[in-house]
């Protein structure tokens, strides 16, 4: 496939948006790797922390949409509903499920004196994200599709 194949295109939405998913997660290791000086990979893969993957996608989607059938298009508008449904999410009701999960956890602590094997294991508490790392992902996706648009563009 060639440069012109994707440039403007849905191609290119579907990169940007997969491809931003993808260096937030590469970030967010480098990120952990610099303030706790140690090395994560399985943050790679795990929702939460900073900068948000899902905030960088879908905001990447979002002007990618823009940038090709314009601001004021339909698309733009649908996508950026899409995105802001995902990061209210995102900073909303899974940062509050994960708080529940941590009290969760604690109960159960306390009632089974440490095993939580016996309880079935320990929930997922990293779910959700703050609103600054909604905010930082949203800015990373919106600044990665600029560059990706930008660089497709030189490279034609």
């Amino acid at each position: 496939m060639s440069l012109t194949q994707i440039y403007n295109t849905g191609y290119e939405v579907i990169f940007v948006a997969f491809s931003g998913i993808v260096l937030a997660q590469f970030v967010k290791c480098f990120l952990h790797l610099l303030v706790k000086r140690s090395l994560d990979l399985r943050l790679f893969t795990t929702t939460g922390g900073m900068p948000s993957s899902h905030s960088a996608g879908v905001m990447g989607l979002s002007t990618a949409v823009g940038l090709i059938r314009g601001f004021d298009s339909i698309e733009f508008a649908i996508a950026l509903g899409y995105a802001f449904i995902v990061m209210y999410d995102a900073a909303g009701v899974r940062r509050a499920a994960g708080k529940q999960a941590a009290c969760l956890n604690k109960i159960i602590m306390d009632l089974y004196k440490q095993d939580l094997v016996e309880a079935g294991g320990k929930l997922k508490e990293l779910l959700g994200h703050t609103p600054m790392q909604v905010l930082a992902g949203a800015i990373f996706g919106i600044a990665y599709a600029y560059g990706i648009h930008s660089l497709l563009f030189k490279l034609l």
